[in-house]
């Protein structure tokens, strides 16, 4: 395997660990105040990166606001509202599923918001990843079984998935030109200044420090967010984005069979079917 594709692939297996973690801490510790430690902590690392590397930061304030508001919502509100729904009984390959629609909600809002043209393939792609969007979530949603899917936890991460559309048209629009390392930290930061006040105010601080729980930690903080950062720094400057892209497609079924293989955590005939309609809907509405 070519070093891009091997590092591609890297770059998505750790983005689909990310909704596994969710799963994997949520017994140990409550949701907003776990994603107010990470963040903080991401935080901390990346400025520690960012002043190592001698990395350009913003001349300007609003180059600092604009930055941290795309901050709030792609890495606080998104993070906060996954942690949640996945601790309140949404299953990570749905919540993975759910997540990967925000390409096609992005395509749908670009031309309002950047001015960009939507094409009829587009638009087919965006009925397609819905249609199979459907057949995943509706036959459980509100289902009275042990294996149904809660609505508020669906409706936490659609939420989530929708300031994630937000703050990647604001990045869009007014940071696009920013250095990725420093955009980075700052975002962090304004996901900081969003999440303790949050944990504070909501949270219940249950944090048992037990082994799973520092492992969990350590993992989303070092290489969900810090590793994967850096990987895509490395397929940038190797011209490699467009592979990223496509190799995206594959996370919801990567998180499911992570999750599958974890926690047992399964999905029926029909919503296999719908994830792959899902997924190809996603591929044809990003394509180009």
């Amino acid at each position: 395997m070519h070093a891009p594709a091997l590092v591609s692939s890297l770059f998505v297996l750790i983005w689909a660990t990310g909704f596994v973690a969710a799963r994997f801490v949520a017994p140990h510790a409550e949701a907003f105040t776990f994603v107010a430690i990470r963040v903080v902590g991401v935080a901390f690392v990346l400025i520690a990166l960012a002043l190592w590397r001698g990395a350009r930061w913003p001349r300007d304030r609003a180059g600092w606001l604009h930055a941290g508001i795309a901050g709030v919502m792609m890495q606080g509100v998104y993070v906060i509202g996954v942690f949640w729904s996945v601790q309140h009984g949404l299953p990570a390959g749905i919540a993975a599923l759910v997540g990967s629609l925000q390409p096609l909600l992005t395509a749908m809002l670009a031309g309002p918001a950047l001015g960009e043209r939507v094409s009829r393939r587009r638009w087919l792609g965006i009925a397609m990843g819905f249609s199979g969007a459907l057949l995943v979530l509706a036959p459980k949603v509100g289902a009275p079984d042990a294996a149904g899917i809660p609505v508020p936890a669906l409706a936490a991460c659609l939420a989530a998935m929708v300031a994630m559309t937000a703050g990647t048209l604001w990045q869009k629009s007014r940071a696009g030109g920013a250095d990725l390392l420093t955009n980075a930290a700052i975002q962090f930061v304004g996901a900081a200044l969003l999440a303790v006040p949050v944990a504070l105010l909501l949270g219940t601080g249950r944090f048992d420090g037990s082994a799973p729980l520092w492992a969990g930690l350590a993992w989303s903080i070092l290489v969900n967010s810090v590793a994967g950062i850096l990987l895509l720094l490395a397929l940038i400057r190797r011209g490699a984005v467009a592979g990223v892209a496509a190799l995206l497609f594959l996370v919801p079924p990567v998180s499911a069979l992570m999750a599958y293989g974890l926690f047992g955590e399964a999905l029926e005939p029909i919503q296999m079917g719908g994830m792959a309609i899902a997924i190809l809907g996603v591929a044809i509405a990003s394509r180009g």
